[in-house]
């Protein structure tokens, strides 16, 4: 399996470092790798094969080698990863250890399986969410569905987050905001070529 690293992640760390809250984001960029190797372990259980783990400055993501058609596997292989981060964050909160440490892995883990469980494509709410569309309509109107409530949910996130931001001053939201534009930016872009090439093949039919 091919690993690759964004070396803008370095760039992330010293940020985080200067304003002390480079702890916080350690344990986030861990307990992603754990949420997206719950990812893996279903996929290869599913007998998929991985082919490259990406790692970003928002985290990681796996990619595997044939695209899983079935619908009902996509789902399996989403809901997995958030599941994870959920159940650990339970552990940990019946736990009867109660230091800094724990309350940091439990912000954390909460804060990683509902932000993946949002129905913004692609992440793993929005995947799960057009699995089960793809199930009742056809890939056209499933996109289009799908691409409009993530416009929508990206901008109420965004005004949600800007009021947090000036409230509590956390870089961290500033970087939630700027992974959601930068794939929400990509989606629309994908959207509109994927629609433009549709139209441009039923015109020359």
């Amino acid at each position: 399996m091919l690993i690759t690293v964004n070396v803008q992640i370095f760039i992330i760390m010293v940020l985080f470092i200067l304003t002390k809250q480079i702890k916080i984001y350690g344990i986030l960029m861990l307990f992603t790798l754990v949420h997206e190797l719950a990812h893996m372990f279903m996929g290869i259980i599913l007998k998929l094969k991985p082919k490259e783990l990406n790692v970003s400055p928002f985290g990681f993501s796996i990619l595997f080698e044939i695209y899983e058609k079935n619908e009902i596997k996509k789902i399996l292989i989403a809901i997995c990863g958030p599941l994870v981060n959920i159940l650990i964050a339970l552990i940990c909160y019946f736990t009867n250890i109660k230091n800094e440490w724990v309350e940091l892995i439990i912000y954390s883990n909460i804060l990683i399986g509902l932000f993946n469980l949002l129905p913004i494509y692609p992440l793993d709410g929005g995947r799960i969410l057009k699995s089960i569309l793809r199930t009742k309509y056809n890939w056209k109107k499933t996109d289009k569905i799908i691409n409009r409530i993530s416009n929508i949910m990206t901008i109420i996130l965004t005004a949600c987050c800007s009021i947090l931001i000036l409230v509590y001053h956390n870089i961290g939201l500033l970087l939630v905001l700027a992974y959601l534009w930068i794939l929400n930016v990509k989606e629309n872009k994908r959207y509109m070529l994927k629609m433009r090439v549709h139209n441009a093949i039923e015109s020359a039919k």
